[in-house]
């Protein structure tokens, strides 16, 4: 029972955490930028149209974190998450270096890696997938792998759509 207890605290902070961000960008709540704030960041990082980016940000971090929260999904809202924390250090993160208080890739780095962790292992007992039974079939090496190689390759395209090219104008409002 401490397991699972612990693994739902894990997962709420996480989940809740990185549910919070996608609600900053696509509500404006938590004092996030709300959606145009949000577009003119991810027009910033080469990801255009800003707003397309934005709303793909913010649904898929809502998504996500609701996922992990619930203990939903096996190893697809953990794969996602990855997915994203991989393109927020590939468009800004990395040129800053490491620790947090310089904008970098720490916080990212630490999503990514509780991710793994509950890629690797499970949700425990205290999760939607314990209740509805789906933790086995979704828990079967395929299943994992696949999820982690859509993740990888859903960041990778993200990262290869990036227009780094100067701006021709003001980004949008």
């Amino acid at each position: 029972m401490i397991r699972d207890l612990t693994l739902l605290g894990a997962r709420l902070a996480v989940g809740g955490g990185i549910a919070a961000h996608g609600a900053q960008k696509a509500f404006g709540w938590f004092a996030g930028p709300g959606p145009d704030g949000a577009a003119q960041i991810m027009h910033g990082f080469g990801l255009r149209p800003g707003e397309t980016y934005a709303a793909i940000a913010a649904w898929t971090e809502i998504a996500t974190g609701s996922l992990i929260a619930l203990g939903l999904g096996g190893p697809i809202g953990s794969s996602m998450l990855i997915s994203f924390m991989i393109v927020t250090q590939g468009c800004v993160r990395l040129k800053y270096g490491f620790f947090a208080q310089t904008g970098s890739m720490e916080v990212p780095l630490l999503y990514a890696a509780a991710a793994m962790s509950f890629v690797a292992t499970d949700f425990g007992n205290v999760s939607m997938d314990a209740v509805l039974g789906t933790h086995k079939p979704l828990r079967n090496p395929i299943v994992t792998t696949l999820a982690i190689a859509g993740g990888l390759a859903v960041a990778m395209a993200f990262l290869a759509l990036r227009d780094s090219s100067p701006d021709e104008g003001t980004p949008p409002a």
